[in-house]
């Protein structure tokens, strides 16, 4: 979760706030308390490990480029005194 908000600019603050914290725990993990994704493991696992794999890849790579955001308006576009 991620909140733009331009007007914070002008009070010399950063315009995009990440709510999310950074993941405590592995993807697979995670997502594995859900019946569904168990269930999708004992019916198709060589799927199931594939989607698992690029779901988690992409999941890191989501988060990383909010925070790449964050920090290029942090630089670039707030007032720094």
């Amino acid at each position: 979760m991620f909140r733009f908000n331009p007007a914070l600019k002008a009070e010399g603050k950063n315009p995009l706030t990440i709510d999310s914290k950074a993941p405590t725990t592995d993807y697979r993990e995670f997502i594995m308390n859900e019946a569904r994704y168990s269930a999708l493991t004992r019916s198709f696992p060589e799927r199931a490990e594939a989607l698992f794999t690029k779901a988690a890849k992409t999941s890191a790579e989501h988060y990383a480029h909010l925070l790449n955001l964050r920090d290029m308006y942090e630089s670039e576009f707030v007032n720094k005194d």
